[in-house]
């Protein structure tokens, strides 16, 4: 509780320092808007002790729709650090204190998994912000795991891409990969009895496993980004979503099997990739 003390009392400075900045930015549209979650989450990333090593790199700097893995809530912290993007959430998380007003203003994209007329809406809007150069990031599987599987990928959201393009049929956009996999806790290799201390799925309450997370001292975290997966308005979702979970899975075993000290080994079927290691070390 000591550590969880020390780092909320960094954190809440922190907070009301960015805010009103990034209030001030949205208001008058200022292109720093994008990059000061980035800066935020970098920093929350430094203080809680997260080591991130990031394996490949994301296509270029415009619009891309990122289809992922899901373990935790620190999953939003990790991938937030790394380029500046907007999520795609379920409805619930806008009601949560303080954590649905922070998604709120990193412009996230609610979604109503219990109203499934409301689809095409969420899909739209995603496709809307696509079209204005925003990084959208998808949890495809549709909720969060244990950490030691990909679920499959739901490919319903995926259909974003084709309101994106619209009617230019000859047009593209970008979809690619990225496997989020959790090696290290409190300095220990992860295994079976670990990923449950980072892990955050099932009815898990979330403050008892928030206090745990920033207690830890050490979480070491690989996020790998596949190769791009070219959308056109003709491609078929369900396929995009088929070839995004295979390369999801293949990164995230690579990542594991490589653990701490390991490099990642590249895939089979992709040309090697740059690897670098992000330097937030522990407070």
């Amino acid at each position: 509780m000591i550590r969880f003390a020390l780092v909320m009392t960094c954190v809440a400075p922190l907070t009301l320092a960015l805010v009103p900045l990034h209030l001030l930015a949205r208001r008058f549209g200022w292109p720093i808007q994008r990059s000061l979650p980035q800066l935020y989450h970098r920093i929350l990333c430094r203080l809680i002790g997260v080591r991130i090593r990031e394996v490949g790199r994301r296509d270029g700097h415009g619009p891309v729709l990122i289809l992922a893995n899901h373990v935790s809530w620190l999953d939003i912290c990790v991938i937030s650090a790394l380029t500046p993007v907007a999520f795609v959430a379920k409805s619930e998380v806008a009601a949560w204190p303080l954590f649905g007003w922070l998604a709120k203003l990193q412009r996230t994209i609610f979604i109503d998994r219990q109203a499934r007329h409301r689809t095409g809406a969420a899909t739209a809007e995603i496709g809307a912000r696509l079209r204005d150069g925003d990084a959208v990031v998808l949890f495809a599987e549709g909720t969060s795991s244990d950490g030691s599987r990909v679920l499959p990928f739901r490919s319903a959201l995926v259909g974003a891409v084709h309101h994106a393009l619209g009617e230019e049929a000859q047009a593209a956009i970008g979809v690619q990969p990225m496997a989020v996999t959790y090696i290290g806790f409190g300095g220990l290799p992860i295994g079976r009895e670990l990923r449950e201390r980072v892990a955050w799925y099932g009815d898990a309450d979330l403050i008892p496993h928030f206090i745990g997370v920033l207690s830890a001292g050490a979480i070491d975290v690989t996020v790998s980004w596949g190769e791009p997966i070219a959308a056109s308005a003709a491609t078929d979702r369900k396929a995009i979503a088929r070839d995004a979970e295979q390369s999801v899975r293949r990164m995230c075993a690579a990542a594991r099997r490589a653990g701490l000290r390991g490099a990642i080994a590249p895939r089979p079927d992709a040309a090697p990739v740059a690897q670098t290691e992000a330097q937030f070390k522990p407070a």
